[in-house]
């Protein structure tokens, strides 16, 4: 009784797991509900779907929202996409909105777009609904030097044609600000801009900015335009504290010319005093001589002590700023 009723424990164990393991293999629930739905899916095709690792339902459900809509998709496809690491449900809402917006957009086109990153469900909304993007803030600076920020709107609709190798959005926002800097510096006042803000928007939109983008922009509005820094007078302010600079410069550099010809002058003059009072250190030895040669007389001596008198006495009147300009004493 005991092996009999083990062997009945073990049977009735294995047949547990293989029920567990047959309802997971075969979602018999998935499988009404897409017949229930008029899908023809059958139990081998779920089967291989757990096999290759594919969601039954990532597969089915959206095959069935497709069928209610209208649209013949093959599953096969869609597993095929799964496997590419496409996400099937977005690719199938964007074909039942794409089909309801009379939209002329096919499963291999919607598969590319998803493949290539971008959110094809959203770009047919976009398609069908503009959205409107805002620049930031836009600085230029008109001919006459005044500073003007503009903020503009930019309408745009998805070009379903160019969205796998188009530019995003990132591109039309610096090609319109590159618009916007372009418009105000060829306007010869800001007054002008203030005037007609609508001018900007009219040449930007001119300008197909929208080229080789995966967007065609639809308007471009002017949000707010205010006026910023006077650029001009700062940079003339800058231009004449440089100039300042410069000639201070310039000025510093020809007062220390002067300062070191006035040091080379007092130097000059310093060894002419010098060189005259070696010089008039040996006149007593000349005249001492002239003495002893006998080509001096008393007389003669007496006649040189009074000119240097009268010499010393002239210095002594006409003062010390005068006197400086005389021969020194002995």
């Amino acid at each position: 009784m005991d092996g009999v009723a083990a062997f009945n424990l073990i049977l009735l164990a294995g047949s547990v797991s293989l029920v567990f393991i047959i309802a997971w293999a075969i979602p018999v629930r998935l499988w009404v509900e897409a017949l229930s739905a008029g899908v023809s899916v059958g139990i081998g095709t779920l089967i291989g779907m757990r096999l290759r690792k594919v969601s039954p339902a990532a597969i089915v459900r959206p095959l069935i929202n497709a069928t209610k809509a209208g649209l013949g998709l093959d599953i096969n496809a869609l597993e095929a996409h799964y496997l590419a690491g496409g996400r099937v449900d977005r690719v199938v809402g964007a074909l039942i909105s794409a089909d309801k917006a009379a939209i002329d957009l096919a499963f291999n086109q919607a598969a590319a777009i998803d493949l290539a990153g971008r959110d094809v469900f959203e770009a047919v909304q976009v398609s069908v609904n503009p959205k409107v993007i805002n620049t930031p803030k836009v600085a230029a600076m008109a001919k006459d030097g005044i500073q003007l920020i503009a903020v503009a709107r930019v309408t745009v609709r998805a070009n379903i044609n160019r969205l796998v190798g188009g530019a995003g959005e990132d591109t039309i926002l610096a090609r319109v600000g590159e618009g916007i800097v372009s418009t105000i510096g060829s306007a010869n006042s800001h007054k002008d801009v203030l005037e007609n803000p609508d001018g900007i928007s009219k040449t930007v939109l001119g300008k197909g900015l929208d080229s080789g983008t995966a967007f065609e922009i639809l308007s471009i509005d002017i949000a707010d335009v205010d006026v910023g820094k006077n650029i001009g007078a700062e940079l003339q302010t800058d231009q004449a504290e440089a100039d300042k600079r410069v000639a201070q410069a310039r000025a510093e550099e020809r007062r220390a010319m002067a300062v070191a010809q006035e040091q080379e002058m007092k130097a000059l003059v310093g060894q002419m005093r010098a060189e005259v009072v070696k010089a008039e250190a040996e006149v007593p030895l000349a005249l001492a001589d002239a003495f002893r040669s006998g080509n001096l007389g008393v007389m003669d001596f007496m006649k040189y002590r009074n000119v240097e008198a009268d010499t010393s006495m002239r210095n002594a009147i006409a003062g010390p700023d005068d006197a400086a300009n005389e021969p020194l004493d002995e």
